[in-house]
């Protein structure tokens, strides 16, 4: 659980960072590539967000089995 707060958080903050720059940078002319980056850069940080929330389920679930093998293993 601990791991996928983790990882929303940073997700969010390189959400924030990239459109802070993105939106610091831009100027009336170059309005298209500065939004094209933020959107960009908002699909990389949900791309990000989805791995991290992954790789806690894939760890949530081994610690699982290993606890379980641990009890069988105190049983005998």
């Amino acid at each position: 659980m601990r791991v996928r707060s983790v990882g929303f958080l940073a997700a969010s903050l390189m959400l924030a960072g990239a459109l802070s720059s993105g939106c610091a940078k831009k100027s009336e002319a170059t309005d298209e590539p500065a939004v094209s980056r933020a959107e960009d850069a908002a699909r990389r940080a949900e791309t990000a967000a989805s791995r991290a929330e992954a790789a806690a389920q894939r760890a949530e679930a081994a610690s699982g089995r290993t606890e379980r093998s641990f009890h069988k293993k105190i049983r005998k």
